[in-house]
């Protein structure tokens, strides 16, 4: 099998077409009403390692149908177009794809922030634990 697109150029690709904002923004617009956080892991990941307090999990594989008004899954948070969707992953990979398939899909009031959840964590960033259900 010959992959001609591999996952670097789609993440290089997308990343020349969304808007990202720094870990230091983003650690900075905790508490901000204009701001929804959007975490796009496994619930695993989020049981282990934590979550942006207040973040919204949406698992990357449900996310399309859960933004789509259409979709029998639709989640009316993200029906607010007066919030920010500000998205993230572990390392800034699924957050960069993620997002740019939302503004495929005609949203435009979302981005993600650099450096993922693990460079949140480095940078200092608060962590609020999800429990295990």
């Amino acid at each position: 099998m010959t992959i001609t697109n591999g996952v670097k150029k789609l993440i290089d690709e997308a990343m020349g077409q969304i808007d990202t904002m720094t870990t230091e923004d983003a650690i900075a617009s905790v508490g901000d009403d204009n701001i929804v956080f959007v975490d796009i892991r496994d619930v695993r990941e989020l049981e282990r390692d934590g979550m942006v307090p207040g973040a919204f999990h949406a698992p990357r594989g449900m996310l399309e149908f859960w933004v789509d008004p259409d979709s029998p899954y639709f989640k009316k948070i993200f029906a607010d177009e007066s919030k920010t969707f500000v998205l993230y992953c572990q390392s800034a990979w699924r957050s960069v794809l993620a997002t740019k398939t939302l503004l495929d899909m005609g949203m435009t009031n979302v981005k993600q922030f650099e450096d993922g959840f693990g460079g949140w964590k480095k940078a200092g960033g608060p962590v609020a634990k999800k429990e295990k259900k």
